[in-house]
């Protein structure tokens, strides 16, 4: 069973089309990153993948289930990373990651709020208020919140904003660590460096399609950056 089988996926706002038509398989312990420029449907996406968004046409399944039937059941069981953190600015980052747990049914005395605090470098700023977070500090939160529970799907919208180099070091061993233990990651970023060596695919989607696949690491940064432009310009 795939984590995600999207076929024909359409999305249409009024006259505008975000998604043209949209297959994408990805299985469990696969990680998979979608690149494209500004408008290119990639938010549009996710969310429709997440099941915050229905799609317009086509055909979509997560982890088996039906999105239309199987909505919260489906949501309960992924990890979302959007442009807005779902951070309470009042609350400290262990209260913010405590109420989450308990959202999830998570046992009260888990370690796993003080383990994901000590994994992304929160530790120190455990007792603070969020609002005083740098935008950095806030990402590497707002991921703690996605991955509390464990998701078997993780969709990403560009993780990596905001984040300084050991930040994001420190976000890519975390992906890494899930997609070894079986959980199915899409991620987003127009970061084409970082593109070619992230994940094991990375798809080109511009204008709402998809317009190349490739495998990890098969090009040079060189090479895929001619490949995307060659598309997009």
């Amino acid at each position: 069973m795939s984590a995600i089988l999207a076929s024909g996926l359409t999305k249409s706002f009024g006259p505008r089309t975000a998604l043209a038509g949209v297959d994408l398989e990805i299985g469990y312990g696969e990680s998979v990153t979608v690149v494209g420029p500004n408008g290119a449907g990639k938010t549009t996406l996710l969310r429709v993948l997440g099941t915050l968004s229905r799609p317009t046409s086509g055909t979509l399944t997560v982890a088996g289930l039906d999105p239309s039937r199987h909505g919260e059941e489906i949501r309960r069981s992924l990890g979302f990373i959007s442009h807005r953190t779902l951070l309470y600015d009042d609350l400290t980052a262990e209260q913010n990651l405590r109420f989450y747990a308990r959202m999830y049914d998570l046992p009260r005395d888990a370690r796993r709020v003080d383990d994901l605090l000590e994994q992304l470098g929160l530790s120190a700023r455990r007792h603070d208020l969020v609002q005083t977070y740098s935008r950095g500090m806030k990402q590497r939160l707002s991921v703690a919140r996605a991955v509390l529970h464990s998701p078997r799907l993780l969709l990403l919208d560009e993780p990596y904003t905001g984040l300084d180099p050991q930040a994001a070091e420190l976000l890519s061993a975390l992906l890494e660590e899930l997609v070894d233990g079986g959980c199915a990651i899409l991620l987003t970023t127009h970061r084409l460096g970082r593109a070619p060596n992230a994940g094991d695919r990375v798809v080109i989607l511009h204008q709402g399609r998809i317009v190349y696949e490739a495998g990890r690491a098969t090009l040079s940064r060189e090479e895929f950056s001619d490949i995307y432009r060659s598309f997009t310009a």
